[in-house]
């Protein structure tokens, strides 16, 4: 028997720092959603106990450092589970990119085991374990729109955003998360209004949500990486409704409810960017 399952990538669609906490983290303030480019895992049972990954990608580790690894091992040790799996990572998501891809792959590892395990687990279960392998994990465990708080793990589910069309523009060169944190003075980064962005969500108000649309670490990792505004501008000037940097970057992802125009955004990025992608928001 084989299990499937796919990991979305995530977007921010506002993103704020409030202040750093005495735990050595930022105090967070979000509002996420998921596209349909997507991470396929496989899981398939094997005869020895052992986790075996595989992969199409040579842009990730398939040992202990994947956080796949780490959500299959806490599984089993969690529930004493003796079977072992071999979990094919199929990627699409780039790498580094600041769409959530490892974290989305860890939801996705804790939701198919539950199924091939017969763990029964709730996903509000799920997400609690899913917290103790990195911030982003509990969101992904549910890939719905949400308003998150604290390092990202505290998810109020809200409503899902109008639906449209999303061009996906990453650079070639990455960004390390750690990177963009360490260099943080939260009180010098602008500030987005999150609750009329949930108010326009909730009223199915795509102009007025577009227009509160905004990430906060835009500067930091608009420093180490200018493309990033160069793209932002690009993306306005073809028509795209906005343009905001995902994460910590350095994706930059546009909005627009026409087919069309998104036709149009990516003919006019992919002469300076060999990855660009078109997707849909995710119902």
């Amino acid at each position: 028997m084989e299990i499937v399952e796919k990991a979305p990538a995530k977007l921010n669609l506002l993103l704020n720092v409030l202040f750093k906490r005495t735990d050595g983290f930022h105090e967070l303030e979000l509002i996420m959603t998921a596209v349909d480019l997507s991470d396929r895992l496989t899981f398939t049972p094997q005869k020895d106990s052992a986790i075996k990954l595989v992969s199409n990608s040579a842009a990730i580790p398939l040992n202990k450092k994947n956080i796949v690894y780490q959500a299959a091992r806490l599984l089993k040790e969690k529930h004493q589970i003796d079977e072992g799996v071999q979990i094919r990572i199929n990627k699409q998501i780039p790498v580094a990119a600041g769409l959530g891809g490892g974290s989305s792959d860890a939801a996705a590892a804790l939701r198919g085991l539950n199924r091939l395990w017969q763990l029964n687990l709730s996903l509000e279960e799920l997400a609690e374990l899913g917290e103790t392998l990195g911030s982003d994990v509990p969101f992904c465990i549910y890939n719905k729109t949400a308003y998150a708080t604290g390092r990202g793990e505290a998810i109020q589910l809200i409503e899902e955003i109008p639906q449209c069309w999303v061009v996906l523009v990453k650079p070639v060169k990455g960004i390390s998360s750690w990177t963009v944190f360490e260099k943080l003075e939260p009180e010098v980064l602008p500030k987005y209004p999150a609750q009329q962005m949930v108010e326009a969500i909730a009223a199915k108000d795509y102009e007025k949500m577009v227009q509160q649309m905004g990430n906060a670490l835009e500067p930091i990792s608009i420093e180490q990486q200018p493309d990033i505004q160069i793209i932002k501008e690009k993306m306005k000037a073809f028509g795209a409704d906005t343009a905001v940097m995902s994460g910590t970057g350095p994706t930059v992802y546009g909005f627009t409810q026409h087919f069309s125009k998104a036709q149009r955004i990516v003919n006019g990025l992919k002469g300076f960017c060999k990855e660009v992608y078109l997707v849909r928001t995710l119902k």
